[in-house]
């Protein structure tokens, strides 16, 4: 099914910013289904007829959808009221009966317009009522009702005012207030009223303002957000949390207007004392883990360092290397480490551990020239050229480690055995699909003929690659000369 963005691309009638308009709307509108307790279906103009672009159900009460109505055409004989709407009629107002799914239905149509003009038809369905609704349920519709006439008139979705984040985001079914242009409480929901007690405030809040009764709970040595004051009054469609006794509530303000002039407004009210409390949690305990990494990327390096001093006073070449390689080693284990400092979760980009993997091994092929006895090649350095082709993406912590050591293990011997007498290039080659992993250490030197690879750099990556990743690792000659080393291994999904 195609997405809003491509129905509002389609349709060659809108601009640029009447498709932003509608898709500010739809991003919204969630506050109006709820309030009607109505699924709400827009409908846009195209060529084959008016076409339903985005749906949405209310969380407060029942759907008259089980089937998703976006994608569908009217044709001729069916829904003349929104055709008439498109044409230039004026909306009746009064709900009607339909029949949406072999029940009986209510509805409603409205148009969606901006500096008087119709972007769209907005239609608001609700299961037929069986009995009286409540009064807090007329009273949610009354405001429900101001909305849509904010819509009619292009004044709502509120202009300037940013969509709210999903996450804590106080909704209808959370709680409302209601008030008048001066700030005055005029009615709350039961869950609101609740929310309030469960904050500390005491009685009865209708007929005075939030910000009265806010101000003697809040915290005095608490920060105050600057906005918090225009949310309780209703002046200003931004969201703000307040917090006192250990308690934090979040609000969000949807002015009311009529005529361009405000009239009052509809406050939301969510308790998010325990969402608040675990995102505190889940901070410290990110910085706790960042701080662990820290650590331990530092004392990696500190051995890595010791390890140095340590092969300059070796006397014979064979220690000396032996020490190089295990330094080397540890260095890379510490570039992990590194990345993981680097992003909020425990995963790592590992193209750019990649790049640092191939800085290691071409710093090997200056040591592989003077452990080969030739002074003359030293004095000239050899040039080894890296290139990088294809990306591996993010990759969890576990298998990052063993991953980077298999690179590193496989791109110095390349360096070492491969290009370390006449230089060349040292490819390493990356295709994901999915989970799917292959990566190829290629060298352009004159490979390695029918000898089988061997020496501790190769156990070392055989066993990681079979042991921990599970995969397989394969040498092979490359096309035009050299050596191909190709690591195949299906990775885990990270967590999200």
């Amino acid at each position: 099914m195609p997405s809003l963005s491509k129905f509002l691309a389609d349709d060659r009638e809108l601009s640029e910013k009447e498709a932003d308009w509608l898709q500010h709307l739809v991003g919204d509108w969630n506050l109006l289904s709820d309030l009607l307790r109505a699924d709400l279906v827009l409908w846009i103009r195209s060529a084959d007829g008016p076409r339903a672009v985005a749906h949405c159900r209310p969380a407060t009460g029942a759907t008259v959808y089980y089937e998703d109505p976006v994608g569908t055409v009217l044709d001729e004989d069916s829904d003349s009221e929104v055709r008439a709407l498109f044409a230039g009629a004026e909306p009746s107002w009064e709900a009607i009966g339909i029949e949406r799914e072999g029940r009986e239905a209510r509805g409603l149509l409205v148009r969606v317009r901006k500096a008087g003009r119709t972007l769209g038809v907005l239609a608001t369905e609700s299961p037929a009522a069986d009995g009286e609704p409540s009064q807090s349920e007329r009273r949610q519709q009354q405001l429900g009702r101001r909305i849509l006439q904010m819509l009619e008139a292009g004044a709502f979705p509120i202009e300037g005012a940013p969509i709210p984040p999903r996450r804590g985001a106080p909704r209808v079914g959370d709680g409302v207030v209601e008030v008048d242009a001066a700030g005055i409480v005029q009615w709350t929901s039961p869950n609101a009223q609740s929310a309030f007690h469960r904050f500390g405030i005491e009685g009865s809040i209708v007929g005075s303002t939030l910000a009265e009764h806010s101000t003697e709970v809040l915290q005095s040595r608490s920060p105050v957000d600057e906005s918090l004051p225009l949310v309780l009054m209703g002046r200003a469609a931004w969201r703000s949390d307040m917090q006192a006794r250990g308690g934090t509530l979040s609000l969000r303000a949807v002015p009311l207007t009529e005529d361009g002039r405000r009239t009052g407004a509809i406050i939301l009210v969510r308790d998010v004392t325990e969402l608040r409390r675990r995102e505190r949690e889940l901070i410290t305990k990110d910085a706790t883990i960042r701080e662990v990494h820290h650590r331990v990327k530092n004392n990696l390096q500190t051995v890595a360092a010791l390890l140095r001093m340590q092969s300059r006073r070796m006397k014979t070449d064979e220690a000396r290397e032996a020490l190089t390689e295990a330094m080397r080693r540890v260095s890379t284990i510490a570039l992990v480490h590194e990345s993981l400092l680097q992003g909020s979760e425990e995963a790592v980009h590992f193209d750019e551990v990649i790049d640092r993997c191939l800085r290691l091994a071409v710093d090997a092929a200056s040591a592989s020239v003077h452990r080969a006895g030739t002074p003359q090649l030293a004095e000239s350095q050899v040039e080894v050229r890296t290139e990088k082709i294809g990306r591996v993406g993010t990759i969890r912590a576990e298998e990052a480690t063993p991953l980077a050591l298999v690179v590193t293990e496989l791109a110095t011997n390349a360096v070492e055995h491969g290009l370390s007498e006449s230089g060349g290039t040292l490819t390493i080659r990356s295709e994901r699909t999915g989970s799917h992993l292959v990566i190829a250490i290629e060298d352009d030197g004159n490979g390695m003929g029918s000898a089988k690879p061997t020496g501790l750099g190769t156990n070392i990556a055989l066993t990681l690659v079979q042991g921990q990743l599970g995969g397989t690792l394969t040498w092979g000659s490359r096309d035009g000369g050299g050596t191909s080393a190709v690591v195949d291994v299906y990775l885990d999904p990270i967590q999200v």
